[in-house]
């Protein structure tokens, strides 16, 4: 089966395509790294010639990066115009578990329109939604450090590791679509401060993580529902102190590359 894989050069991207590759399936992995632009029609029409499922991970869900992305209505409407021509059967998205609660940020607002295209394009579908990834720890160090300490909110969290993601990614794309919505965390739901005080004593790192109900998480106060899952997610195999133990100290994740 042949699987365009749009945003196929990010971090999700390309563990999808090389998950996908090793079940034997066809794989075009479109970004602008490979020379193949999303909002540019003979591009992708060339890249889903013969396709029969798209895979749209652009964006993947990292609140670590403080992006405006490019608008999705634009990308989107994009992407699913040229898979009506194509005939394409089956269409996956990336989005983020919680986006509806924070109306205010450009980048959750963008995801939900992006979400709306695709339930009404009538292109079978499957959405899958995610928490933030492991790899955000490092980025939410930063953004809410103050000298040696970080402020942090307490508020309940559930990531998940890229690599779940990408597995689910996988099955999802080799499978028959849902049409609807489905979400994905980690095995763990603790505070904020706790996760990070558990990166910080894995890096050897000496800021002290303090949990402050008014800290800001990217700009938004939280409470317990605003990052997490709903009822009966699925739920990843990879617990935080297993991925510390070989990802830390991991400070690229500052520059995440999602494309």
């Amino acid at each position: 089966m042949k699987i365009v894989v749009i945003g196929g050069s990010g971090i999700i991207g390309t563990k999808l395509a090389t998950r996908l590759r090793k079940q034997q399936h066809e794989v075009v992995a479109a970004s602008p790294n490979s020379g193949i632009n999303n909002l540019i029609g003979d591009e992708l029409a060339r890249a889903l010639q013969g396709a029969q499922v798209i895979v749209d991970v652009l964006q993947a869900p990292s609140f670590g990066i403080k992006t405006v992305p490019e608008p999705s209505d634009t990308s989107g409407g994009n992407v699913l115009a040229e898979q009506k021509t194509a005939g394409i059967a089956h269409h996956v998205a990336l989005s983020v578990v919680g986006i509806e609660r924070h109306p205010d940020n450009s980048y959750c607002s963008g995801k939900l329109v992006q979400e709306q295209l695709i339930k009404v394009s009538n292109i079978p579908y499957t959405i899958i939604r995610s928490t933030q990834f492991f790899e955000s720890v490092w980025s939410i160090v930063e953004s809410c450090s103050v000298g040696d300490c970080v402020h942090l909110s307490p508020a309940l969290f559930q990531p998940v590791s890229s690599d779940d993601v990408a597995d689910a990614l996988a099955e999802a794309a080799a499978g028959t679509p849902l049409n609807r919505t489905i979400e994905i965390a980690g095995p763990e739901r603790l505070p904020i401060d706790e996760f990070v005080r558990q990166y910080l004593h894995a890096a050897k790192d000496p800021r002290k993580a303090i949990p402050d109900v008014h800290a800001r998480f990217f700009g938004a106060e939280l409470d317990d529902l605003s990052l997490a899952p709903g009822d009966n997610p699925m739920i990843g195999t990879t617990r935080f102190a297993d991925w510390l133990r070989t990802h830390v100290p991991d400070r690229t994740s500052t520059r995440l590359n999602l494309r």
